[in-house]
């Protein structure tokens, strides 16, 4: 069976070398590795899509902006392309996630974490670290015409609740939750869930809602892995 391949996208030359001969060990992955956007699309032109590509925030020819992300996302053929930084601001998070990133992972995370984020995201999933957190600044009903039920379903969200916690704690039923989550991120304009907590947490709305089940592990994530705990 062949290997699945990743892009190690990634200008420092020791952290690249180090990264990509622990993730060949741990996933039994091949890694291909590029030290800047040119090199990493040409590698991608020459040798196809890859299943996952790692992004350095920092890799020359990313700034300004995230175009580059995401033009990568367009090339590697909704193949996952992961914004993989130190301490990326909130802002260019939800930047990437809308450019149509995979996900984000912080570079000061374990690296048992960061094979689960990888394997997590491999099994389609999007994954952000549970210590991510963004600045309130207003109340996100104020200009998105949110309902009362749907500010509630919102807050189950940015809990990392998935849809029959929600209904179980709201009293509805999962359908109803459905319907709710869909209406937010068209209000929001967002394309998942996922964002949809996120700019939830940009706008002031904390991990209050009441549980009524156990709560993910780590992440606010589309679905919860197993062992994401570092």
């Amino acid at each position: 069976m062949q290997k699945r391949r990743i892009a190690l996208a990634e200008n420092q030359c020791l952290v690249r070398e180090v990264m990509a001969a622990y993730l060949a060990t741990q996933l039994d992955v091949e890694i291909l590795e590029a030290t800047s956007v040119g090199e990493l699309e040409t590698l991608v032109r020459t040798h196809g899509p890859v299943d996952m590509i790692l992004l350095d925030l920092l890799l020359p020819g990313m700034m300004p902006g995230l175009e580059a992300l995401a033009r990568l996302v367009e090339l590697n053929q909704a193949q996952p392309v992961v914004l993989f930084a130190s301490g990326a601001a909130p802002n260019v998070v939800i930047e990437a996630l809308e450019k149509g990133a995979a996900g984000y992972i912080d570079k000061s995370q374990g690296a048992r974490s960061l094979v689960n984020a990888i394997n997590f995201i491999l099994a389609g999933e999007t994954y952000l670290p549970a210590f991510l957190r963004l600045t309130p600044r207003r109340n996100v009903s104020d200009e998105r015409g949110l309902t009362p039920k749907e500010l509630e379903v919102l807050l189950g969200l940015t809990a990392g609740l998935m849809n029959k916690e929600i209904a179980q704690n709201l009293g509805l039923s999962e359908v109803t939750v459905k319907m709710h989550v869909r209406s937010i991120c068209a209000k929001l304009n967002v394309k998942n869930r996922t964002q949809a907590a996120m700019v939830a947490s940009q706008f002031g709305y904390g991990t209050t809602a009441a549980r009524k089940t156990p709560a993910p592990a780590e992440g606010v994530t589309t679905g919860t892995p197993s062992g994401l705990n570092a």
